[in-house]
């Protein structure tokens, strides 16, 4: 315990990070408390991760069962399918509770204190909190910032959260409109497109930029876009953004060109999902009174050992993780960096390796990736003077796929010519989230095609892709 403080650490934000860095800080001895305004577990466990998966899971098995053609073809044949909106609605709000209690009772149970208020600091590690009994000052050794993120809603949309919504409402499974909008066709567009199709509802998508998923691999992208939009009841456009959405029975949205801004078309929909993104919160944390100033998108700058910056100079015993920092907006890169945090606040100097970070949508199928993309890998090759080559391997050409019946799908390795070294790897097929995680301990332990090449893996799998794409690469 550092002498006159009242905790070792303090953590602002009981979300995956602040979870993260309060279960590592009591396995290295600091007396710690954690503070929460809202829901314990923060977006991942309550608007977004959790919920999205149990919504995607249950729309997933009415999907497979009311594809009678590929039931046909492994000999199988239903009846009629049926499904209660409202029970796939409770599915996802009881697993969000469990989830919740796991967390809150693993806090307890190793001694971490709850302390539940809006927590701002208030000077050098010092934090207050306000809450229902008013508003209390406590000291810390060091402070860590945790308060994640909430969605952005582009200028001249009007939210109402029920016929215009972000995921934070979509989750809840309130209604199924016969006709959604779905404003960005990222990872929350994408999934709640595969969720609202399997359910029924037709679908209109807005992406803004030149092309579908923008932020994926154009390889994986094309692919993607064949088997999760074209053949669905999805209509796209693409280049056009919604330059003004009005609420109401119908949605109303005017349309424009994204790049002349001129005005195109006015559509009108049941209800319209606004899924361009989320941006971090950190309004009102008291910032201020340490000197330091978010950048202009609102993120807290912070070096590598996630030390709060001010002017390029770190603030002592001030910390932020996770989307506050902007670093990689994933729950699980927040839970990395709050170790990370813990371990320097503890002396053990550590960074994170972002790049064998993986992500992953769990749309049907999925798709992941880890590291570069090939337009990133080939920026970095010319910068650091080095070329790059791809290899790609087929989900037609594996057994274990083709048993499934699920042979619609691609492995993409990006790797440099000299060394071999991976750069990144990306998948799109059955159990594709799975599937990465053995490319990020590639990319973690910076290995190349060659030493990948001679690993064994268990036949027929669907890893196999994965060995299929490395042995590629060796090849060409």
């Amino acid at each position: 315990m550092s002498q006159g403080f009242d905790y070792d650490l303090v953590i602002i934000g009981a979300g995956v990070g602040g979870h993260g860095a309060a279960l590592h800080a009591v396995s290295c001895g600091l007396k710690t408390a954690i503070i929460e305004a809202a829901d314990m577990g923060g977006t991942c466990v309550n608007r977004g991760c959790i919920p999205s998966k149990a919504l995607l899971a249950a729309s997933g098995r009415v999907r497979e069962l009311r594809d009678a053609h590929h039931l046909k073809s492994l000999g199988i044949q239903v009846g009629s399918v049926e499904f209660d909106r409202q029970a796939i609605a409770n599915h996802a709000d009881n697993l969000v509770s469990k989830i919740q209690g796991d967390l809150t009772n693993s806090l307890k149970r190793l001694g971490v204190d709850i302390i539940r208020g809006w927590g701002k600091i208030a000077g050098a590690q010092k934090v207050t909190v306000a809450g229902d009994g008013g508003e209390k000052t406590i000291t810390a050794k060091d402070i860590i910032l945790s308060p994640g993120s909430i969605p952005f809603v582009p200028p001249g949309i009007e939210v109402d959260g029920k016929t215009v919504f972000t995921s934070d409402q979509g989750v809840k499974l309130e209604s199924l409109p016969d006709w959604v909008a779905i404003i960005g066709s990222g990872y929350i567009g994408l999934e709640f497109s595969d969720i609202y199709s399997a359910l029924g509802c037709e679908i209109t998508m807005i992406e803004a930029l030149d092309q579908l998923m923008p932020g994926f691999d154009r390889d994986i992208a094309k692919l993607a876009e064949r088997v999760l939009i074209t053949p669905r009841d999805i209509e796209t456009k693409v280049g056009i953004y919604a330059k003004k959405v009005i609420p109401g029975s119908p949605v109303v949205i005017e349309l424009a060109d994204f790049k002349t801004k001129e005005d195109l078309d006015v559509i009108e929909v049941d209800a319209c999902l606004v899924a361009t993104g989320r941006i971090p919160a950190t309004k009102n944390l008291g910032l201020e009174s340490v000197g330091v100033e978010v950048d202009r998108r609102n993120f807290v700058p912070v070096d590598d050992r996630m030390a709060v910056l001010s002017a390029g100079e770190v603030v002592p015993h001030l910390w932020a993780i996770g989307d506050a920092n902007g670093k990689m907006m994933l729950a699980h890169a927040a839970s990395a960096q709050g170790i990370i945090a813990v371990e320097n606040i503890v002396g053990r100097e550590r960074t994170v390796d972002y790049r064998s970070i993986p992500a992953a949508a769990f749309t049907h199928p999925e798709v992941s990736y880890v590291g570069l993309t090939e337009t990133a890998a080939k920026d970095l090759g010319q910068t650091e003077g080095f070329e790059i080559a791809t290899s790609k391997s087929y989900f037609k050409g594996n057994s274990k796929a083709l048993a499934e019946n699920e042979a619609d799908g691609i492995a993409k390795v990006v790797y440099r010519k000299d060394t071999g070294e991976v750069l990144g790897v990306h998948i799109f097929g059955l159990h594709a989230s799975d599937l990465i995680h053995e490319a990020s301990a590639a990319i973690a332990n910076r290995q190349s095609v060659q030493n990948l090449t001679h690993l064994v893996h268990a036949h027929p799998t669907l890893s196999e892709v994965l060995d299929e794409a490395y042995k590629r690469a060796i090849v060409s």
